[in-house]
C-alpha cells in the first residue's frame, strides 16, 4: 500500500484507536513513525511502542493510554506540515500549544524532537504534529 502522508495516516491510526477505546494499534514501521512513537511515550502520551515484524513487514506497535475513568490521555492530534505544504518555523517562531498543556514535534537538524526541546536547543525545523 503506497501511502501519500504516512505520518498523517500514522496520527490518523493513533486517533481513530484512541476514539474507539483500543489498547493497542499497529501501523507499518519507519523511523520517523519510531521517533514520533517515543516522543509520544517520553511526554506521557501513550504507554509503550516498540517494533516487531509479521507477516515480512515490519510493524510498530503502539499501547495507548488512558486516564482514570477511561478518558484517553490524547484529546487531539493535528497534522501541520504536509507533503504539499511544508511549514518551517524558526528558533524564535516556536509557540506553545495550548497554552503549554501540548506538544508540538518537529525534525530539526538535531533530530526529532519536541518543540520545548527545539526552543531549549536554539535550533527550528519542520513542524510535523501538534499533539494535546
Amino acid at each position: 500500500m503506497n501511502l501519500t502522508d504516512p505520518v498523517a495516516d500514522f496520527l490518523t491510526r493513533i486517533r481513530n484507536a484512541h476514539r474507539a477505546r483500543h489498547q493497542k494499534l499497529d501501523a507499518p514501521a519507519s523511523k520517523l513513525k519510531t521517533e514520533i512513537a517515543r516522543i509520544l511515550k517520553e511526554e506521557g502520551y501513550i504507554a509503550n511502542y516498540k517494533a516487531a515484524e509479521e507477516e515480512g513487514q515490519k510493524v510498530l506497535r503502539v499501547y495507548l493510554k488512558y486516564g482514570p475513568n477511561n478518558e484517553p490521555v490524547i484529546r487531539d492530534l493535528k497534522r501541520i506540515s504536509r507533503p504539499g505544504c511544508r511549514v518551517y518555523l524558526g528558533k524564535d517562531e516556536i509557540r506553545r500549544v495550548q497554552g503549554g498543556l501540548g506538544i508540538s514535534i518537529m525534525t530539526t537538524p538535531k533530530g526529532v524532537m519536541t518543540g520545548r526541546q527545539a526552543r531549549r536547543e536554539g535550533v527550528g525545523g519542520e513542524i510535523l504534529a501538534e499533539v494535546w
